[in-house]
């Protein structure tokens, strides 16, 4: 199958989870904070943004294909920054709520997304992530 490239991000970083983020853009412009104090973003967040809309927009994808209409879908991303003995990893659990379809029909909606999703993609096999179908999603922020 051959590829073409739709587009290139750019972000450049200085001192790490103590330091900032910039887009070449200068949309993101963003100080970075290890403490997780809510003074600062950090790397845990902006991969749980990224993923939530990558999956929320891959589900839309979908749906449009099936010719369903869904105006209420929402992607809530965690997440966890894990340690054992020797390293530090991730782990994601993606809530999803589908309110506007039958059950069925939404779980088999979040599996198709999970296998076109460029970002289910790229930590296949790599880092653990959860699915887990929600009815109805109120925002927790």
């Amino acid at each position: 199958m051959k590829t073409r490239k739709v587009y290139t991000a750019q972000a450049f970083a200085t001192g790490g989870r103590e330091g900032s983020v910039t887009s070449e853009d200068g949309v993101l412009d963003l100080k970075m904070n290890l403490k997780n104090d809510g003074s600062a973003t950090n790397p845990e967040q902006l991969f749980a943004a990224g993923y939530a809309a990558c999956f929320e927009s891959t589900i839309q994808m979908l749906a449009r294909q099936q010719h369903l209409t869904l105006t209420e879908t929402g992607v809530n991303g965690l997440v966890d920054l894990q340690q054992d003995e020797n390293s530090y990893g991730i782990a994601v659990v993606l809530e999803v709520s589908l309110p506007e379809i039958d059950e069925e029909t939404a779980h088999d909606l979040l599996e198709k997304a999970h296998q076109n999703c460029p970002y289910s993609k790229a930590t296949r096999n790599n880092i653990p992530v959860i699915l887990n179908l929600v009815r109805k999603m109120t925002s927790t922020l």
